[in-house]
């Protein structure tokens, strides 16, 4: 079984996000970057096709050179090759484009890509690549098992949950719950040193349109500050309460 893993390069949660050229383009500077953790949990899973079914697995990244640090990561990991297409990440039909044209020349069986990315939470991406590629799709999955060419997932629905069965080939979106967090890998020095000597393959990407453009992005309002009320002073909390919060 052939498995594509689709990795985001996306801001660290804990980096101090700002904004240029009139809060229409995200600031790098000084930001560390990170694979996608909706990416992550399901890198981690195909890590256990690889090692209980034999599955190869690759790897694949929309971006420049900068994103190539956690192309390797992912190496690291344990996956066994990495695609960069040579283009920016520019909207999400784009970027979903060059995934499909990937997953069409490497004929793969299961595309893996996160429900959505922590930095522009678009969700797009994954549905459009099995359009794309005319294959079936499930997303918020969090468990799968394939036998042969069969799949059975399930996935997160309101209110529940829905296992579905399918075939291959298949794009899945994943998130927390295909894995748990205490399952994800911390590459090791063995894994770190393998992944130097791994296939990156820079492709060219495919023409295509950039159908959105961030118009302007904006920051949450800063918090107010913390006001300490006496627990004796009951009037006073309720009226900040009623009057401030606007919680009662």
């Amino acid at each position: 079984m052939k498995i594509l893993v689709c990795i985001s390069h996306v801001p660290d949660t804990t980096s101090k996000i700002n904004f240029t050229d009139g809060d229409t383009k995200f600031d790098t500077n000084g930001v560390q970057f990170v694979i996608n953790p909706n990416d992550e949990f399901g890198l981690t899973r195909a890590m256990w096709f690889k090692e209980k079914q034999g599955a190869n697995v690759t790897v694949v990244n929309v971006g420049g050179a900068e994103t190539e640090p956690t192309l390797r990561k992912a190496l690291a990991i344990g996956a066994d090759a990495a695609i960069r297409v040579n283009a920016p990440a520019t909207d999400g039909f784009s970027v979903a484009k060059q995934l499909a044209n990937v997953v069409k020349e490497g004929g793969y069986d299961l595309v893996i890509a996160g429900r959505e990315s922590i930095d522009y939470n678009g969700g797009m991406v994954p549905g459009m690549i099995a359009g794309l590629t005319n294959a079936n799709f499930i997303n918020n999955c969090i468990k799968l098992d394939i036998e042969g060419t069969s799949a059975t997932a399930t996935r997160e629905i309101d209110g529940g949950k829905e296992t579905v069965s399918t075939s291959l080939p298949l794009v899945i979106g994943t998130q927390k719950g295909i894995v748990e967090e205490s399952d994800l890998r911390i590459p090791n020095m063995r894994g770190i040193m393998m992944a130097r000597q791994k296939p990156l393959t820079v492709v060219d990407p495919v023409d295509t349109n950039t159908e959105t453009t961030s118009v302007k992005f904006e920051k949450p309002a800063p918090k107010g500050a913390v006001k300490l009320v006496s627990a004796d002073n009951l009037d006073e909390l309720i009226d900040l309460l009623h009057n401030e919060a606007k919680v009662i």
